[in-house]
């Protein structure tokens, strides 16, 4: 396959991120990727400034790389007295992320009734379970982590409890990614679903996946925060990481339900600890915690 790309990488301390990412942004005239692996936040305040920081840059071909490498080291010399020598490229093929994926994701059984089929694959089933066909694009979630399938498991077993409400049961879905739980919710017996991520290309793929699976009619797909939303939900999924979970703790509380609800997940085992201290000074209820390798996901209920 011939090369279409340069990708440029610069490995930056924490304090220049912001300002490399726009400069980058801006001579390579597309949007650039910033990375740190070892930190597990949304926080900024959260973050040393030891870290460093991963910002990936993409050179359409034709390209003089040399002489915009020039440019990108003369702008880190000037930026700082600090030595900033991480800058590494490589030509790269115009390859479909979408498509290298699609090789490892296959039809999931999950939990009882719920079953995840690629949306370009055909799947026997004989209706003994639940459908949700799909097609996550970029947006986060196939079934097949550990941190999805803890909540896919999770509304399975907890949707029965709720059997004479469900029909008129309002479900939260906060960072919905490929809609996936907000689907298997309506699927399982929820009437209503809010589904809010505050990336837009999330939404517009969770909301293509609804459409493919018949349930537009009921579930909401939008980039609105969540205090800006005004209704109370007998269940709360949020499938987001630690800090941000305990950073959002009041404000999702405050939309739970009296009795409700609440499913938090995408915790790693060293971090749980941490989200049940943060969800601790509330009037709620630890359930359960469910652990499938290193994560984990809680059931929370709000006291009556």
């Amino acid at each position: 396959m011939p090369a279409e790309w340069y990708q440029v990488v610069c490995t930056v301390p924490a304090q220049f991120t912001e300002t490399v990412a726009d400069f980058l942004a801006e001579l390579s005239g597309c949007g650039v990727c910033t990375e740190n692996r070892e930190v597990d936040t949304f926080s900024v305040n959260d973050i040393p400034d030891t870290v460093d920081y991963d910002i990936t840059a993409y050179f359409a071909l034709p390209c003089q790389i040399e002489e915009q490498l020039s440019i990108i080291n003369n702008f880190l010399s000037e930026l700082t007295d600090q030595s900033i020598k991480h800058v590494k490229y490589s030509l790269l093929g115009e390859e479909s992320w979408s498509e290298s994926w699609k090789l490892h994701f296959r039809p999931l059984e999950i939990g009882r009734r719920l079953l995840i089929i690629p949306s370009w694959e055909e799947y026997l089933n004989d209706d003994k379970r639940l459908k949700i066909v799909l097609d996550p694009g970029m947006a986060f979630g196939t079934g097949g982590h550990e941190t999805t399938r803890l909540c896919l498991e999770c509304l399975d077993n907890l949707l029965p409890t709720f059997a004479s409400e469900a029909g008129s049961l309002r479900v939260l879905d906060l960072g919905t990614g490929s809609g996936i739980l907000a689907i298997a919710a309506v699927k399982l017996g929820a009437g209503h679903l809010d589904a809010v991520d505050i990336d837009p290309q999330a939404v517009f793929i969770a909301t293509e996946n609804c459409r493919l699976n018949g349930v537009s009619s009921q579930v909401v797909c939008s980039t609105t925060p969540l205090e800006q939303l005004n209704d109370r939900y007998g269940i709360i999924i949020a499938n987001i990481i630690a800090e941000e979970l305990v950073r959002l703790a009041p404000k999702i509380v405050n939309r739970l339900e009296t009795g409700g609800c609440l499913i938090l997940s995408g915790i790693l085992e060293e971090r749980e600890q941490y989200v049940l201290e943060g969800f601790g000074r509330f009037p709620l209820i630890l359930e359960r915690s469910l652990a499938a390798g290193d994560w984990r996901c809680l059931l929370y209920r709000s006291r009556l």
